[in-house]
């Protein structure tokens, strides 16, 4: 598998795997240590990860396979994330977000005793916080770098505005931005977020490239047409749709990286083949307005 430059200092396979949704996977310890060989073997060495996912446990439970297997930690780039946080409130958990300088840096030393590393080679601020300080965060991501808790830095799910913002103040360090992405989600073409990465050169990880599943339930218009086109593309081609759909992420000259979040290795290998699928760039074109959501002007 080909990997994706992010900066001098790292580079990622060209598709990560995704645990966020570790805790329900009933995996031992054992079994996770053997899926992380797996997808080793199988060149994609990029795994994701974030604190809020289960409250923490999915970084806890990666890091107990890290701590047995002490030699796996150095076969991968780890990548988690920092910013999103629960307050019991009136015996209700209530959502907020908090980027400020000692939050991140308080996250980030907790995530590494979690994962049970020294560093980790990608640590982004999760979510877009309305109540940002671009300067204050922007300092945290820089001492990170600076002791060596993070290789590199980046965003999740930030709009041009505030990704531009913040990277002003970090003097263009950040080297990625974790967007949501797939056939029936247009959020960061219309922003115009695509277009700016694109014309920066920063390469976006992709998470739900397969829209959650969205895409495969009966009954949802808007899917049910982007995977009648899609169907089709792939039947010219003898793969599976969801092929398809990751060789749609990766045409893109933004030079995306999709995350798989499935513990079905069936679907990684469905993803990897996508690099051996070449569209054509019409057929890029049918994907993209096949759910009637976006039309050429």
């Amino acid at each position: 598998m080909k990997t994706i430059k992010l900066s001098e200092k790292l580079s990622i396979s060209a598709v990560a795997q995704g645990y966020w949704r570790l805790d329900g996977w009933d995996f031992s310890t054992d079994q996770l240590i053997e899926h992380m060989h797996a997808c080793v073997e199988r060149g994609v060495t990029t795994l994701d990860t974030a604190e809020i996912y289960a409250d923490t446990l999915c970084e806890t439970l990666m890091g107990d396979a890290f701590r047995k297997d002490k030699g796996l930690r150095g076969q991968v780039q780890l990548v988690t994330k920092t910013g999103i946080f629960r307050a019991n409130v009136n015996s209700e958990n209530f959502t907020y977000y908090d980027t400020t300088y000692e939050r991140v840096m308080k996250s980030c030393k907790e995530s590494l005793k979690r994962l049970g590393t020294d560093y980790v080679d990608l640590y982004l601020i999760h979510r877009e916080d309305p109540c940002i300080d671009f300067a204050d965060t922007a300092r945290a991501l820089k001492q990170i770098k600076k002791e060596g808790l993070a290789l590199e830095v980046g965003v999740s799910n930030f709009d041009p505005f505030k990704f531009d913002a913040l990277n002003r103040e970090m003097g263009g360090e950040l080297v990625t931005n974790q967007i949501e992405w797939n056939p029936v989600c247009f959020e960061h073409f219309n922003s115009g977020m695509i277009d700016f990465l694109t014309q920066k050169k920063i390469h976006p990880m992709i998470w739900s490239p397969l829209a959650g599943g969205r895409l495969f339930s009966q009954g949802d218009a808007l899917s049910e047409k982007a995977m009648a086109k899609i169907t089709e593309i792939a039947q010219r081609y003898g793969v599976e749709p969801t092929t398809i759909i990751y060789a749609w992420i990766m045409y893109h000259p933004v030079g995306a990286v999709p995350i798989v979040g499935s513990k079905n290795l069936n679907r990684l290998d469905a993803a990897i083949k996508a690099e051996d699928v070449h569209l054509k760039h019409f057929e890029w074109y049918e994907i993209y307005t096949a759910s009637g959501q976006q039309a050429l002007r």
